[in-house]
């Protein structure tokens, strides 16, 4: 493994434990884990699917898929910190 696709599996593996620590009895907190988890993971699986492309067309395809799911997961996040779903640990 290289170390972008290790930071990228890190950071898909850190937004799937705050899918995990979301509290399931808050509206919208399920929807807030099942998109988070989806866009997170995806990142990962694009960009390993960008490094086995059979063209450099289709390697720019898909690093511009994970860089549009890296932007969803982002607003997933900010909307997670927005709505106080989970405690900040300062």
């Amino acid at each position: 493994m290289n170390n972008l696709e290790d930071r990228i599996i890190c950071f898909a593996a850190r937004c799937v434990k705050v899918c995990g620590a979301l509290p399931m009895k808050k509206v919208g907190s399920m929807s807030f884990a099942d998109q988070l988890f989806r866009s997170s993971t995806s990142v990962a699986a694009n960009y390993a699917e960008a490094c086995e492309a059979e063209s450099a067309k289709d390697f720019v395809h898909k690093l511009k898929v994970a860089m549009k799911e890296l932007a969803e997961t982002r607003i997933w996040l900010r909307l997670i910190g927005e709505t106080e779903y989970i405690e900040s640990h300062k």
